[in-house]
């Protein structure tokens, strides 16, 4: 039986990502390029999007383990 490829970190994936959406913006891919290169990005932006959805668990966690149940987004207005 084969084994399963462990799907690379967080940030390779983003970083494979965008190089993909330069590509595509350049416009100078043909159709069948495009559409793969296009499949790639929504398979590595789902990647990406479930590693947040498990980080931010963690942190949940984390934070009811210390008695802090109420979680304040993020602002950048200090």
């Amino acid at each position: 039986m084969a084994k399963k490829k462990s799907p690379a970190p967080f940030e390779d994936a983003l970083k494979e990502l965008e190089t993909l959406v330069e590509k595509m913006e350049q416009g100078e891919l043909s159709l069948e390029d495009s559409l793969q290169n296009f499949e790639r990005g929504i398979a590595l932006t789902r990647q990406c999007q479930q590693a947040l959805q498990e980080a931010e668990q963690k942190v949940e966690i984390l934070l009811e383990k210390e008695g802090q149940s109420e979680i304040k987004p993020f602002t950048d207005d200090n």
